[in-house]
């Protein structure tokens, strides 16, 4: 059972969105009964010690439209009140600079 329990619950999709210090997961899954939902994850490396920091939530489908909903309702309320700048991140082999106490990577 132990093999079809994994295969139960194997990815069906995943997107990984790297923006900046952060790494984003979202990762499409199904359950025992064959229904889709979603995981995402945050992934963003302790400077301290050098380890991953992993945070999940579990979307479920029957909650997808007043999550979207909500989401959009909250990032529209930022986006109206304070200048939000995109930015672009680029790969690079180069060590990443030291990040400065008043770096706010937040938005």
């Amino acid at each position: 059972m132990g093999d079809f329990e994994n295969k139960e619950r194997e990815e069906v999709f995943s997107k990984k969105v790297r923006a900046g210090k952060r790494t984003y997961f979202f990762d499409v899954k199904s359950t025992r009964s064959n229904d889709y939902y979603i995981t995402v994850t945050e992934s963003k490396k302790r400077l301290e010690d050098g380890v991953f920091v992993k945070h999940k939530i579990f979307l479920y489908k029957e909650d997808f439209e007043k999550f979207a909903e909500g989401l959009k309702d909250t990032v529209d309320y930022i986006k109206a009140h304070q200048d939000v700048i995109e930015k672009k991140y680029e790969f690079s082999e180069q060590p990443a600079e030291v990040v400065k106490a008043e770096d706010d990577f937040t938005f």
